[in-house]
């Protein structure tokens, strides 16, 4: 991944994504795929989770398999220039360039009320001026459920609502984490990280793992988030609840004015793992203040926006490339898979509405 052709290979991923767009439940989906094509014959495809989703969640045409339902956002990243202590990126060199986010729900359900447990999910798409783009999904998880795909396949099929009660089965959620003991680890730590109130005020963190390399060739381990930045809190809405309890605070909060993250670069000892993602890394590591990010617009989620948008993790610009996390790979392909379903769907109009904003 770190080579002359690093980005060129970007912008081939950038055109095709342009066309595509991914979510966060299916952002554990992890090794699928090798570069050069399917692990083995009777691997998992990304098709079988586009599948599982399905079985999960039912199918909604138009929407994203996972992570269904959102509102897009507009804004910028200005750097400080302190990353480029780890990364030649050209997002790490001081300067502003625009972004394009969006916000999401897990799940498949694109209509869903919204809950305060349900997971958060940010996309965003970094536009550089070099003609590149970086692309990451974040979630406000402090670490993932899943080390395999075949751990996160079995989880969410353990997960189903049962028609009865519209909870899980106990006992499949038991003998899931009887032969998954990492997830039950993650878990206990998941829960020790309770949610905060609302979108604005959530920290995203991308989980995975990721090579960056700086200007001397120096290549590390980095993970990051996008913590955030105290502001103005809107009064809350008293005219019922709509179901979108958590996005009209998100739309009323832009509305008094923009709000922030301070994207953190985390630098790992060369004894954190990185192939991972339910492991975290000691809290004394490194920290880089690599920039902030704004967004100071939403908007619902209609043609042209982050709708179209896939926040592929592996649309990397020079300088990043991934790690050994299986995840990434499989991440990449079946977000791929949800959008070519869904490319060639009917729209339907988004359940989060910005007022004054077209659908």
């Amino acid at each position: 991944m770190e080579s002359d052709d690093a980005p060129e290979l970007n912008r081939r991923r950038a055109l095709l994504g342009l066309a595509a767009v991914g979510g966060i439940a299916a952002i554990g989906v992890g090794g699928l795929a090798e570069a050069a094509g399917w692990l083995r014959p009777d691997a998992l495809t990304p098709a079988d989770f586009a599948d599982r989703f399905e079985q999960v969640a039912g199918r909604h045409e138009g929407f994203r398999r996972n992570h269904a339902k959102g509102l897009a956002a507009t804004g910028t990243f200005t750097s400080t220039g302190g990353g480029v202590e780890v990364s030649r990126a050209v997002v790490f060199e001081p300067g502003t360039v625009p972004v394009v986010g969006r916000f999401s729900l897990s799940g498949g359900l694109p209509d869903q009320p919204d809950r305060p447990d349900t997971v958060r999910g940010l996309g965003l798409m970094f536009r550089l001026p070099d003609g590149d783009q970086w692309r990451t999904a974040m979630i406000n998880l402090p670490v993932f459920p899943d080390a395999t795909p075949q751990g996160f396949y079995e989880r969410m099929l353990a997960s189903r609502p049962q028609p009865q009660t519209g909870k899980p089965d106990p006992r499949a959620m038991a003998d899931f984490l009887a032969r998954h003991p990492e997830t039950a680890a993650a878990t206990k730590i998941i829960k020790q990280d309770p949610p905060s109130p609302g979108f604005a005020d959530s920290t995203y963190r991308g989980l995975n793992a990721f090579r960056a390399t700086n200007a001397q060739g120096q290549t590390t381990a980095v993970r990051w988030a996008a913590v955030p930045v105290p502001h103005e809190r809107p009064a809350e809405r008293h005219q019922g609840d709509d179901g979108n309890v958590l996005f009209d605070a998100l739309i009323d909060a832009v509305a008094l004015g923009p709000i922030s993250w301070k994207l953190v670069l985390t630098v790992a000892a060369p004894s954190d793992p990185t192939h991972d993602a339910t492991l975290p890394w000691p809290g004394n590591r490194q920290t880089i203040e690599a920039g902030t990010i704004t967004l100071d617009a939403v908007q619902t989620e209609a043609a042209g926006n982050a709708r179209d948008i896939n926040f592929d993790p592996l649309v990397l610009p020079d300088g990043l490339a991934p790690s050994d996390d299986p995840l990434l790979s499989a991440r990449s392909a079946v977000y791929a898979r949800s959008f070519d379903r869904r490319a060639r769907e009917p729209k339907s109009p988004s359940a989060v509405v910005v007022p004054g904003d077209a659908q």
